[in-house]
């Protein structure tokens, strides 16, 4: 019987069997308003404030710090449009490799009379931080947004000396793909916001996070009923913000124990894949324990991730959101990778459930897949 292996966890992730637990009650006998008066909505109410605790205890925070979205775009969106609603047009700084759900609400602030610098990468991968610091005090910008770690080559930034640098502006950390693979402090980065999501760690669908320091006042995207102390106007998804809490209960438990887990897997992946001559991009950067972004030089990724997904293995070709635009990953151009090599591109990237069983049967489906390609292409010249 064919049973496809799964290696696309930064893309999303199975919902793990005990969030689902806590869940289902919440979308059946308790499925109260959280602002009606009335015992279903007190237990509607009660919940959204245990799942509110629960995510401020896994990243360093303060409940009240904690406002909940329909997922980590809205969160970015939030932040970005949020604060400059309230600002007269400045000067935005992002990093160059971001996620769409922060470039694209830049360069919007850009078309409505903002600046916009962006922030380079070293070649390694991760923020060239003394660059950044010396761009901003040059640019002076309003608003930083950089991730935390970066969702192609798993790269991890100093966001905190970043925020250290930087005088004078609010500045924002998009650690979706950090959370449940490294230990997150709020407290500890410096930043004055930080987007986290559900369904990056056995979460469900629909439902995210923006911590926010009180001292930043932001205008809200949803207008209407004042929900999430007016931030987030709109009747809760209580059922996914009762798995959100739950998930992240149970991502900080084990952290350690999955990290090593995650680790011993990348470690035998990026062996195998060395030993086939392929590049591993961001390779001497600190970066996520679960995450291989590399190359095959001649193979065209889009080409091998659809033969590796006939083959059973799910992997991916760079960041899901960008895959309706197959264009070579930002971060390879800004690491200084070529556009050729770039479009070789294949990211795997492992979760709790993956063996080095699953590593090893990955290797071998793929240097075969490999070779396969490389007779084609001699055939055809």
């Amino acid at each position: 019987m064919f049973a496809p292996c799964y290696l696309d966890f930064n893309a999303t992730t199975p919902l793990h069997p005990l969030v689902l637990e806590s869940m289902l009650p919440f979308l059946q006998g308790k499925f109260g308003n959280a602002s009606s008066r009335h015992e279903y909505g007190r237990q509607a109410r009660q919940a959204i404030d245990v799942a509110r605790q629960q995510v401020a205890a896994a990243v360093n925070a303060h409940p009240t710090e904690v406002f909940f979205t329909s997922g980590g775009s809205e969160a970015n969106n939030l932040f970005v449009k949020g604060v400059a609603g309230r600002m007269k047009p400045g000067c935005i700084a992002v990093g160059v490799s971001e996620h769409p759900c922060v470039r694209q609400p830049a360069l919007q602030l850009r078309a409505a009379g903002w600046s916009m610098i962006e922030l380079p990468l070293h070649e390694h991968g991760s923020l060239d931080i003394a660059e950044a610091v010396r761009l901003s005090n040059i640019h002076r910008p309003s608003l930083v947004s950089v991730m935390l770690a970066n969702n192609e080559t798993g790269a991890i930034s100093s966001v905190a000396q970043l925020a250290a640098g930087i005088d004078g502006a609010w500045v924002h950390s998009d650690a979706v793909q950090a959370l449940g693979k490294e230990a997150i402090d709020f407290r500890g980065l410096g930043v004055h916001a930080m987007t986290i999501s559900a369904h990056k760690i056995s979460g469900p669908n629909g439902a995210g996070a923006l911590i926010l320091d009180k001292r930043v006042d932001l205008q809200p995207l949803i207008a209407g009923g004042g929900q999430e102390h007016g931030l987030r106007s709109g009747t809760e998804n209580l059922a996914a913000i009762v798995g959100f809490g739950r998930a992240c209960e149970i991502v900080t438990q084990d952290l350690e124990q999955r990290r090593a887990a995650m680790l011993a897997a990348r470690t035998d992946l990026e062996e195998g894949l060395l030993a086939m001559g392929a590049t591993v991009f961001a390779q001497h950067a600190d970066r996520l324990p679960n995450t291989s972004f590399f190359a095959v030089d001649g193979i065209d990724g889009e080409t091998l991730v659809a033969k590796l997904d006939r083959a059973g293995f799910a992997v991916a070709s760079g960041s899901a959101c960008s895959s309706s635009a197959p264009e070579p990953s930002r971060s390879l151009l800004a690491m200084g990778v070529s556009p050729d090599i770039a479009r070789c591109a294949v990211r795997v990237s492992a979760g709790a459930t993956t063996s080095r069983t699953d590593v090893a049967a990955f290797l071998l489906t793929l240097k075969n897949t490999v070779a396969s390609l490389k007779g084609l292409t001699a055939v055809a010249t």
